[in-house]
């Protein structure tokens, strides 16, 4: 689903774009290009996302992962309900100097109050610079918000 008219749980692309607008999503320029409950890519450049000694910075990794993790476990909530995180983790493989990495999210396990994503970064090469995996709680929203 990588274009603006597609609904996928009442929420277009083009809307979860607007909603990044002023967050960490844009300040990192991630760019989600496809999204659905059991999958979702988005790129991120390397470059203003790097540690001092000019590799790719481990916690940018770790935000691209999380961005798709729970903006795919609130597609599982619903209306009503909300995804909180409980717990992330990472493993770092390999460097990034330069170039985009593109994160792959793929649905683990969806329940009635947990989701579980595994997120897969990789560099414009094909190969895998971090494996990571995000579980979300899933729990009704507070009355007024």
């Amino acid at each position: 689903m990588t274009d603006s008219s597609t609904q996928t749980s009442g929420q277009t692309l083009e809307g979860m774009r607007s909603m990044a607008e002023g967050t960490l999503i844009e300040r990192m320029d991630i760019q989600i290009t496809e999204v659905s409950p059991e999958r979702l890519v988005a790129t991120m450049p390397v470059a203003g996302n790097t540690q001092p000694y000019g590799l790719l910075h481990g916690g940018a990794s770790v935000v691209l992962a999380e961005t798709l993790g729970s903006i795919g476990a609130q597609l599982h909530a619903g209306p009503g309900r909300v995804a909180v995180g409980l717990d992330i983790n990472a493993t770092h493989h390999r460097a990034a100097r330069s170039g985009i990495v593109t994160g792959t999210a793929t649905l683990l396990n969806a329940g009635r109050t947990l989701v579980s994503y595994d997120i897969v970064v990789t560099d414009e090469n094909g190969r895998r610079i971090c494996t990571s995996r995000i579980t979300c709680l899933l729990r009704d929203a507070a009355p007024g918000a």
